[in-house]
């Protein structure tokens, strides 16, 4: 709609540096590293429970919203008006900004459904004043700030709250009315898995991989594992640490048998290969790495 267009032209040619900093920040925040920022905080230094829940939220507030965008198939902004949108972030900043595999769709908003979902779980979760006030804080900016970087309308904004919020409604009902954990797993997989028959972009494939990882990875680790929430703030730091020199380290080492350009292909192949590293990487996190954390903290 033509309203849209001249609101993200106005935002953008009032915009001085700092804003668009700030777009960088708030871009980086709702998407993958700073939702595994959270998550590996919620998991490692606050409540493993919640973290295990918000492992599987964040899968889905990213497949769903995956799934759409390859229905609907609406250009980004800039991708649509090049004359008259900048695009001043991308979602893989090593792929062309014109990349529909890498870049993804613009309808809904996967970022503003990724932090309704996420930060207003934490929210729940902890029933503190102040986080409700961050979760509300954090859904307006990076919405505000994805229509200012021109990657996405504000229609797609509003259409990725209402299903962060909509996919919370989904996980408060699984849990309300299937008691078995197992159960409640098969549902969203089932419920994500008509993807892989249509859905071309990466966002799909990476979220269905942290899916895949953290429900193999929930048992596993309930069985074999155990392990402990901690208040020790040395361990909170050395549980963090480890998880993203984990995340970072698996990330490249699982790249390596493959070359760059097939990794960056639209093929189903290469999505497989994605699906893979990811559950690979979150199974490890969750399931395997806890099983150190002895090594490194005194037993109470």
């Amino acid at each position: 709609m033509e309203w849209e267009v001249s609101l993200i032209e106005w935002i953008q040619s009032n915009m001085g540096g700092f804003s668009e900093a700030l777009g960088k920040v708030f871009s980086f925040l709702g998407g993958e590293k700073g939702l595994m920022v959270l998550f590996v905080i919620v998991l490692f230094c606050w409540k493993k429970e919640a973290g295990k829940r918000l492992a599987l939220i964040i899968a889905a507030v990213n497949a769903w919203p995956a799934i759409i965008k390859s229905v609907v198939m609406r250009p980004r902004p800039y991708m649509a008006y090049p004359g008259r949108v900048k695009a001043l972030e991308l979602v893989e900043t090593a792929a062309a900004a014109d990349d529909i595999a890498a870049q993804g769709y613009s309808f809904p908003s996967m970022h503003a459904a990724s932090v309704a979902g996420s930060y207003f779980h934490v929210a729940k979760e902890a029933k503190r004043k102040w986080l409700w006030i961050l979760a509300v804080a954090m859904t307006v900016f990076v919405g505000f700030f994805r229509v200012a970087v021109g990657m996405h309308y504000p229609t797609d904004v509003l259409a990725g709250w209402a299903l962060g919020f909509v996919i919370l409604g989904v996980f408060a009902l699984l849990e309300k009315y299937v008691e078995k954990e197992w159960v409640r797993h098969l549902i969203l997989l089932i419920i994500t898995l008509p993807g892989l028959f249509f859905a071309s972009t990466h966002d799909y494939y990476t979220s269905l991989g942290i899916l895949l990882g953290a429900i193999a990875a929930i048992p596993f680790e309930q069985k074999y594992v155990n392990f402990r929430d901690t208040r020790n703030v040395l361990a909170m730091i050395l549980r963090t640490l480890g998880a993203f020199a984990i995340y970072f380290g698996l990330n490249t080492l699982l790249k390596l048998p493959f070359s760059k350009d097939f990794l960056e292909e639209a093929s189903m192949g290469a999505f497989l290969v994605r699906t893979a590293r990811y559950a690979i990487i979150v199974f490890v996190i969750m399931g395997v790495y806890p099983k150190v954390f002895p090594l490194f903290e005194r037993k109470k």
